[in-house]
């Protein structure tokens, strides 16, 4: 039982005994530096310090730009890179699902695979009703007066820069006999027209090229967006002479006849008339002789 109270008296005495610490001048053994410490002391004062040297790591770390160079921490204008490379690639998606459903419909519009069972008209309108009737459509006073100085613009104005539906005029894209006519109920939405090959191919109307392309089965394909929902096609065409964003004018040449594509079995030019998404017979607008 001594020697168990003996033992803490003894690290006691250890820890809190006091020593000196003297600097001398080895030459001349004059005393330069003299401090009494303890081990308690010594050890609380290398704790302290080893503390101190850890926060300030951290603080290097956290906010100064040294942590660049240790090895898992990025630099920030990589991390800002990479942020502004998420937000382009999400608007790439965006843009190529637009692309794709854009492309399908296209798809859609030549391969005829449309039918007016497909669309619902009831339902389009309904849901214009419904949107048209949550809109104030009263005009303001900055809108009064663009309409009327637009009205005198209009007026005034020599050139006609819109024409109503019903002066609207559809030009023959070809003169030639009629090979195959439209039918509804056989999907031959458009009527083949046999000319000689690299027949000049006219727009039917005003508009922009929305489509210009080869494929396998129709050969050289050009579609012709124009007002009034009305869109043209134009298929078997051995060459075109327009791209897609193209502004059109009515008459203008677009390409040239020719037997191109495995569907075709002759020169001849294979058109096709839509109007808001349904198709419609070319010969009750256009005379092709």
């Amino acid at each position: 039982m001594n020697d168990k109270k003996k033992r803490p008296k003894k690290i006691k005495r250890k820890l809190l005994d006091k020593y000196r610490l003297v600097i001398l001048n080895e030459n001349t053994f004059e005393e330069r530096l003299s401090l009494k410490l303890t081990r308690l002391n010594v050890f609380v004062l290398a704790s302290l310090s080893a503390i101190f040297l850890m926060f300030i790591t951290c603080l290097i770390i956290a906010y100064t730009p040294l942590r660049e160079y240790i090895p898992g921490y990025s630099s920030t204008a990589l991390k800002k890179k990479a942020t502004e490379l998420s937000y382009k690639t999400d608007s790439l998606q965006r843009a190529l699902a637009l692309n794709d459903r854009y492309f399908q419909s296209i798809k859609q519009v030549l391969k005829g695979d449309v039918s007016a069972s497909d669309v619902n008209k009831d339902s389009i309108i309904q849901a214009v009703k419904l949107e048209a009737s949550q809109v104030d459509f009263a005009p303001s006073a900055e809108d009064s007066l663009l309409r009327e100085k637009v009205d005198k613009e209009d007026k005034y104005n020599l050139f006609e820069s819109a024409t109503s539906s019903s002066n609207f005029i559809l030009f023959s894209p070809v003169n030639g006999t009629i090979s195959e006519p439209y039918n509804l109920k056989d999907k031959h939405y458009a009527v083949d027209i046999v000319v000689a090959k690299n027949t000049p191919i006219k727009a039917v109307a005003d508009g922009i090229v929305i489509f210009a392309e080869w494929t396998a089965s129709t050969g050289y394909v050009i579609i012709i967006e124009h007002s009034y929902g009305l869109i043209s096609v134009y298929k078997h065409n051995a060459s075109l002479t327009k791209a897609q964003g193209d502004l059109i004018k009515a008459g203008e040449v677009i390409a040239t006849s020719g037997d191109e594509g495995e569907l075709s079995t002759g020169p001849h030019l294979h058109f096709e008339l839509w109007n808001d998404g349904y198709p419609v017979n070319p010969t009750n607008f256009i005379d092709f002789k």
